[in-house]
């Protein structure tokens, strides 16, 4: 099964790029993932299991880099992504 998640990052402090910059950096070194970013958001997908794990995983990274920071996502089954008839 595939996922798609939708991820916003938004640390709490002033200088906010730098760690926002990070946390895209490092899902684009896994290459079980498709990245691609706007100025808002990223959007994840790839192997259910394996992309929330990795989720996961870089959302703690930041947390214990970064301190507070909210993440915003929204998760899609995405083998159901086409229509359907």
């Amino acid at each position: 099964m595939k996922l798609v998640a939708e991820i916003s990052l938004y640390p709490l402090n002033l200088d906010y790029i730098p760690p926002i910059q990070a946390f895209i950096d490092r899902l684009n070194t896994y290459s079980q993932l498709e990245v691609h970013t706007s100025t808002t958001n990223t959007i994840v997908s790839g192997d259910y299991l394996t992309t929330m794990q990795i989720l996961a995983e870089e959302m703690q990274r930041s947390h214990q880099e970064i301190g507070q920071a909210i993440f915003v996502c929204k998760f899609l089954n995405g083998d159901k992504m086409s229509s359907q008839d």
